[in-house]
């Protein structure tokens, strides 16, 4: 999708809810040219979520929904059995609702990514992809479907005509498949400011990357995600954002 030596670099915001308080927003979003804003269902509210399009636009960053399980309680990251038109429906809904939080502030959705064990669901499993890229088809057929490089929903988002963006993560450890690493393995996030930086570089420099048992992984790169609930998520996103640009890296949204 993009030019090389051309990436977006996104996060995950607005996760906070009630008088919940999580990541670390203010200070990550002048990092970021792109901010995956939580939807209700997994994390966030109708009030964060406006407070988090505001920040967005003030620091002229692009704005998409981050779809997830309805499951406050887990965060979105636990399984659920829902059926591919359960899944088409829920991710319509939110999508939906960004879209009039955003519309009321003068601004508009740009990407859709979904969250947690969604995402990862549709990584593999076709039929829960389809249904995702049914779901953004249905509410904006422009709108960018941001999945895993090298998924089922890149695929699937293709086949339904959607613009796709291929999804590294710098601050995440890889299986010799692919996929991530479950978060309770040992590696499967990574906390150093320098390791994370020049991983990230090197992921877009080389189109690839190095999974915990040593096998090199191919990779397209659209976007680099920093997790915004990664302990100093806000420190990783600046040293990110300086080594690419150092190193010869357009930063620049998905539009």
């Amino acid at each position: 999708m993009r030019r090389p030596m051309t990436t977006d670099l996104n996060a995950d915001v607005g996760e906070a809810f009630g008088v919940y308080s999580f990541g670390h927003d203010p200070a990550i979003m002048p990092h970021i040219t792109s901010a995956n804003v939580a939807c209700g269902f997994h994390a966030g509210d109708a009030h964060v979520m406006r407070q988090t399009v505001r920040l967005a636009r003030q620091h002229r960053v692009s704005i998409g929904a981050h779809p997830g399980f309805p499951d406050l309680a887990g965060f979105g990251r636990r399984g659920m059995s829902l059926t591919p038109r359960e899944i088409e429906d829920i991710v319509v809904y939110q999508i939906g609702a960004l879209a009039a939080v955003a519309a009321a502030d003068g601004c508009q959705i740009v990407h859709v990514k979904p969250h947690g064990a969604l995402y990862n669901l549709a990584a593999d499993d076709r039929l829960v992809a389809d249904a995702i890229a049914r779901a953004v088809v249905s509410v904006n057929r422009h709108l960018v479907l941001v999945g895993l490089s090298g998924s089922a929903l890149i695929h699937a988002g293709a086949a339904a005509g959607l613009r796709t963006a291929a999804e590294v993560f710098a601050d995440r450890g890889y299986t010799a498949s692919g996929r991530l690493l479950p978060r309770d393995a040992p590696g499967a996030v990574l906390e150093d400011v320098q390791q994370v930086a020049s991983r990230a570089l090197s992921m877009v420099r080389e189109r690839a990357v190095v999974a915990g048992d040593g096998t090199r992984i191919a990779l397209d790169v659209d976007t680099i995600c920093i997790h915004g609930d990664t302990p100093g998520a806000a420190t990783l996103a600046q040293a990110v954002r300086l080594a690419l640009v150092e190193g010869g890296v357009t930063v620049a949204a998905l539009r």
